[in-house]
């Protein structure tokens, strides 16, 4: 059985994010708590990531991340060149996009290099922190499947994903 990873972005996931109604649905979900959420860095957020998956069977760990959350997934692909069951990237942000300006040491722009392992990006076609475009560049460079699920905004609580079905039906794709 998949033990799923949550790992939120810039902020956190608040309480009527789909992250935590992911986590609050039953199964095996743990959210990776930072040290620090609002001015994160990116070598502490991938080293956490390593640290909370030390002792897991790899083969049964799926990754689920939101906004910046998807680029400490990718950097820490890169940088630990594990293999997990897969992983739900949705709304990767531009960190090189002009508006993108948040104090986040170590992030200096989203990885390209390809994740070794089964991957789906998942982005919405008025996301204000990052293009269609960009998305599906990060997905195409990732090696992920690639779904548009139309004008969804940040794909967060406030563009009104908490609880998420179509989301969870995505995740079960991967393990």
């Amino acid at each position: 059985m998949p033990h799923y990873f949550i790992i939120p972005g810039l902020g956190n996931s608040g309480p009527n994010h789909w992250q935590t109604h992911f986590e609050k649905s039953g199964g095996n979900f743990t959210r990776i708590n930072q040290k620090e959420w609002d001015a994160p860095a990116n070598k502490d957020w991938i080293e956490n990531i390593e640290a909370a998956l030390d002792g897991y069977d790899l083969n049964e760990v799926v990754l689920i991340g939101h906004s910046l959350g998807c680029t400490a997934i990718a950097n820490w692909a890169k940088t630990y060149q594990k293999q997990v069951k897969g992983a739900l990237l949705v709304a990767p942000s531009d960190l090189e996009a002009p508006k993108y300006n948040f104090d986040t040491p170590g992030f200096d722009g989203v990885p390209l290099d390809k994740i070794n392992f089964k991957s789906v990006v998942v982005a919405s076609t008025n996301d204000e922190w990052v293009t269609l475009e960009r998305a599906e560049f990060f997905a195409r460079h990732w090696g992920s499947e690639f779904i548009n699920i139309g004008e969804a905004g940040h794909i967060n609580a406030d563009a009104g994903f908490g609880e998420w079905p179509e989301g969870l039906a995505i995740l079960k794709t991967l393990g």
